[in-house]
């Protein structure tokens, strides 16, 4: 295992971009769970706008190197 976790955008863990599965794998979490709250999160509160952020994220985070 990679001694050392980067901050990237799954190939393998994705629905859409890969975004929460390369945050799930950085940090060891969970990365269904990690959506879910998400999804909630977005829903539930309208200073917290979840798609600008996930396009954001999609934008600034690389994808893992192939």
């Amino acid at each position: 295992m990679n001694a050392t976790r980067t901050l990237a955008r799954s190939r393998s863990d994705r629905m859409l971009a890969g975004v929460m599965g390369g945050i799930a794998r950085r940090f060891g979490w969970n990365s269904t769970l990690l959506r879910i709250l998400f999804a909630i999160v977005s829903i539930a509160s309208v200073a917290f706008p979840g798609i600008i952020v996930y396009l954001v994220l999609w934008l600034l985070i690389p994808e893992e190197p192939a």
